[in-house]
């Protein structure tokens, strides 16, 4: 992770009174607008813990918002995001719930537009990062924080593998990477963080593999 100043260390380049309420906020919707990859046309934003208690007083709704319109941390654009997303004619909704979640600070983001709907529930974990933990049901670990690999597969015998050994061959590092399914010889979710970026060939050897029905990526 490359840092814009040594203010990054302790903390990151903000806008907004909270590192966890507003910085980590505004990241879950960057993260889910990089992984739906287009801007949605529709957000319904379920708020969970303190996000759903305080999201109005700490920025919280605006900094989402401004994530979803590709706004990184210290654009000062998410002060306006509200009326810059009602101009790109993006709807958008906050629903505070009252139930437990997996954090006191957790969002369930659902976003999507006439092609597709994506479904993420991220956590803000302090400091201004975050954490997704499902992906349209799938649960998992996806840090925001490093290049991504997020392969949709079969869950069959050798998938893995395979995947492993392309990414060694293109000599890459794994930083991370865990693999979720809803049921045993169904569809499976691979995610994979890797240390450096990676190039269209690479992409390319991965959806040519067999029982691999689509490859998205998260770049950092």
């Amino acid at each position: 992770m490359k840092y814009r100043s040594v203010f990054e260390i302790i903390g990151p380049v903000m806008v907004g009174p909270s590192s966890s309420h507003t910085a980590g906020a505004a990241r879950i919707g960057l993260v889910a607008r990089d992984l739906f990859g287009r801007q949605p046309e529709y957000a319904k934003i379920h708020l969970y813990g303190s996000f759903a208690e305080t999201y109005k007083g700490h920025g919280t709704d605006v900094a989402i918002i401004g994530g979803l319109l590709n706004y990184d941390t210290f654009d000062e654009r998410i002060k306006t995001s509200f009326a810059d997303a009602t101009a790109l004619g993006m709807t958008f909704e906050f629903i505070p719930e009252e139930e437990e979640a997996v954090h006191p600070n957790t969002a369930r983001v659902i976003i999507g537009d006439s092609m597709g709907e994506m479904e993420l529930v991220g956590i803000s974990i302090g400091g201004g990062t975050m954490e997704v933990v499902e992906l349209n049901g799938f649960p998992l670990r996806l840090s925001g924080h490093f290049p991504a690999l997020l392969i949709v597969h079969d869950d069959r015998a050798g998938v893995i593998a395979g995947v492993s050994n392309i990414i060694a061959a293109h000599d890459m590092n794994i930083a991370h990477m865990e693999v979720g399914r809803k049921e045993k010889g169904k569809m499976a979710l691979m995610v994979i963080e890797v240390d450096q970026m990676f190039d269209e060939s690479l992409l390319d050897q991965l959806k040519s593999l067999p029982n691999v029905t689509q490859v998205s990526t998260l770049a950092n």
